[in-house]
């Protein structure tokens, strides 16, 4: 009996040290803190739980037609019944992706007739769409560059910042918004650039700055061009809207194709997420443009032992949709006949917009939303302004004033102008 209460004892005694080892293995991720919300998602999110038959989200970068209905392109449908006929199989791509897609990719952004793409300069290779590009380009840099610093504009894309530092470079900012004009700041830009010290990364937004809607006239490009190159910079473009923002495939990879033709040897993340409506696929594309193709061949053999590890190779289906589009006569035609009415559609909005705000007697000047550019428009509310256009008039967008035209229609486009007017008199 003794012997038995000695156990007894030993047990009781030595629980508390079992459950303080259980609980160890339990807790790995006690001291993990609660990450603050997405500002989009936040927007989404309320929007939902709203009861208000008017309200809009306006913070979702994501077009909608003239019904407030997410848009498939008739073009990508013809494309997936084309793809499904063929029977293909669902094999691994290589690490670089589709040939037939990442070739294509680079001719819609150089041109085929380019000397970068007759010359063989260009390392292009398939990516997990703009964000996925921005990532491998980053990893390059941080890994071969002496100067681990990338140069933003401010305000610029949110994710921006983070993806480049989770790849270990330093982020630091260029003035580019003026917030007193709703337009670009171009005295200040072109300081700050003419500062920045030899070999950093500049990374530009080649067409429909994301959030700002605002873009640099074709002379400010050619200025920051010239200060580029007697600084020495990287010029990094981010190309998410090609074709969206104007309208025009050309026009919009303008900027970008003057400062290769001046000689800068650029990198280049495309995405095909706006422009083809195919935002779930994750279709995207990443280049680097070298000083010849022995270079280039050396290049494109460090950016595949890049991504090997990072995802091994990108979705295959997604691709080929871009890839019969933009390699079919007809069907280019036709997308980019789309593609042109969903920017015509969003130039619309804009002069709606600002038209109807005219009518409601507004006495503010409401410029800047037709200068502007893009799916986005900063409207220059403030936060104040901003919180009493959700709360009164449940109106959501993000509390810089941002909103996504894409979000207005015909038939709510009156109510947003009566709303903005109340806000702002």
């Amino acid at each position: 009996m003794a012997m038995f209460q000695r156990i007894g004892s030993v047990l009781r005694t030595s629980a508390p040290a079992r459950i303080t080892s259980v609980c160890g293995h339990h807790c790995w991720w006690s001291n993990v803190e609660m990450g603050p919300p997405d500002a989009i998602l936040g927007v989404t999110e309320a929007f939902k739980r709203d009861a208000n038959p008017k309200k809009m989200n306006l913070g979702a970068g994501a077009y909608r037609d003239d019904a407030g209905k997410p848009y498939v392109l008739p073009s990508v449908r013809k494309a997936e019944e084309k793809i499904v006929g063929q029977k293909l199989d669902k094999e691994y791509l290589g690490i670089t992706g589709l040939p037939a897609f990442f070739k294509a990719a680079a001719d819609l952004a150089f041109l085929p007739d380019s000397d970068v793409i007759k010359e063989k300069r260009n390392v292009t290779v398939q990516t997990i769409s703009g964000t996925g590009s921005l990532r491998v380009g980053a990893n390059f840099l941080a890994k071969y560059l002496d100067a681990k610093t990338v140069w933003l504009p401010t305000p610029s894309w949110g994710n921006h910042t983070p993806i480049f530092k989770h790849a270990g470079l330093d982020v630091k900012a260029y003035r580019y918004y003026d917030s007193g004009t709703c337009g670009f700041d171009s005295a200040g830009a072109l300081e700050d650039l003419s500062k920045i010290p030899e070999n950093n990364i500049v990374l530009f937004h080649a067409c429909a700055h994301n959030p700002t809607g605002v873009d640099p006239s074709f002379e400010d490009w050619q200025k920051m061009a010239e200060i580029c190159k007697q600084r020495n910079l990287l010029p990094y473009f981010d190309m998410a809207y090609q074709g969206f923002a104007s309208g025009d495939t050309d026009r919009d990879a303008k900027a970008m194709r003057y400062f290769v033709s001046e000689g800068h040897n650029i990198l280049l993340s495309q995405s095909f997420a706006k422009n083809m409506g195919l935002y779930g696929e994750r279709v995207g594309a990443f280049t680097i443009v070298c000083a010849d193709e022995e270079e280039a061949k050396r290049v494109e053999s460090q950016v595949k032992i890049i991504i090997r590890p990072m995802y091994s190779n990108p979705p295959l289906h997604g691709a080929r949709i871009a890839s019969t589009i933009m390699g079919d006569a007809d069907l280019r035609a036709q997308w980019l006949l789309e593609v042109k009415s969903m920017a015509d559609r969003i130039i619309s909005m804009r002069t709606q917009l600002a038209n109807n705000l005219k009518k409601e007697g507004s006495t503010h000047n409401w410029q800047h939303i037709t200068d502007q550019i893009g799916m986005f428009c900063f409207t220059g509310l403030k936060p104040e302004q901003v919180e009493k256009l959700t709360n009164d008039f449940s109106v959501y967008l993000t509390k810089d004033g941002r909103i996504s035209v894409a979000g207005v229609s015909s038939a709510n486009v009156e109510y947003l102008a009566h709303a903005m007017h109340q806000v702002t008199k």
